[in-house]
C-alpha cells in the first residue's frame, strides 16, 4: 500500500464556538479528563519542541506532571539537550496528540525554571527506582552500551539501599507559561474544527482557524 493512499474519515464529532469556555485551561482540563476516561495510553504524554542556537528544531515526548493557570509543568535532567536549548531560547511548543479521540492540543509560550522547593517536593513523590534512575543517566550524552547504564543503576541502587535518595543537583523542571492554545477536533471531509485562544492583556481572544 502506498502511504499516499492511506486515509480515514474523522467522524467522532465537531467543536463549535458556542461550546467553548472563556479560558483555554477549562477546555484543556475537560479534554484531559476525557482522554484519561477513554483509556488512552499515556494521555499526559506531550511532544516538546525546542530550537538550538543554529535554529534547528528538535522534538521529543515528555510527560506532563502538573497544569494550572500558572502553566504546564514537566521535569528533566538540566544537563539535557532540551534544557540547553531552553537556556538559550526559552520559547517552547507543546503538542498533545490524542489520535483515538481525533483531537490535538497545541500550546506555545516560554519556560521558567521551577523553584528548588517545588522540584524537591515532586522528586520525593517519585518511586525510589525512578529517583535512582535520575542519578544514572547523563541525559543526551553518548554512551557505548546499555550495559553501562544497567551497571550504574545497580551501583546506585546499592548505594541508596538503606536510605533516602537525595535530589541530584542536575535535575529540575520547567513551567511553560502559555500565551496561545489551539484545539483541533477532526471533522468529516477534512473540514476539521480548529480554535485558538490567544492571551491578551485583559483575557483571551478566541479565533476559528481554517482546517
Amino acid at each position: 500500500m502506498e502511504l499516499a493512499d492511506y486515509r480515514r474519515e474523522y467522524l467522532q464529532g465537531g467543536l463549535r464556538r458556542n461550546d467553548l469556555p472563556d479560558t483555554p485551561l477549562a477546555l484543556f482540563e475537560t479534554w484531559m479528563q476525557q482522554a484519561i476516561a477513554a483509556g488512552l495510553p499515556d494521555p499526559t504524554a506531550m511532544v516538546v519542541a525546542t530550537v538550538d542556537e543554529r535554529g534547528q528544531p528538535y522534538q521529543r515526548i515528555v510527560l506532563l506532571k502538573q497544569v494550572d493557570e500558572q502553566g504546564f509543568v514537566f521535569y528533566t535532567n538540566m544537563g539535557s539537550r532540551k534544557a540547553a536549548h531552553l537556556n538559550h531560547n526559552p520559547r517552547i511548543s507543546l503538542l498533545f496528540p490524542w489520535h483515538p479521540l481525533e483531537r490535538q492540543v497545541h500550546i506555545t509560550g516560554q519556560v521558567e525554571k521551577l523553584a528548588a522547593t517545588e522540584v524537591m517536593k515532586y522528586f520525593a513523590s517519585r518511586p525510589k527506582d525512578s529517583q535512582i534512575g535520575a542519578w544514572v543517566s547523563k541525559q543526551s550524552s553518548r554512551i557505548s552500551a546499555r550495559g553501562l547504564l544497567e551497571a550504574k543503576f545497580l551501583e546506585m541502587k546499592q548505594k541508596f539501599a538503606s536510605g533516602e535518595v537525595p535530589l541530584p543537583s542536575f535535575w529540575g523542571g520547567f513551567r511553560v507559561k502559555f500565551d496561545a492554545v489551539e484545539f483541533w477536533q477532526g471533522g468529516a471531509n477534512r473540514l476539521h474544527d480548529r480554535f485558538v485562544y490567544q492571551r491578551e492583556q485583559d483575557g483571551w481572544t478566541i479565533s476559528r482557524l481554517a482546517p
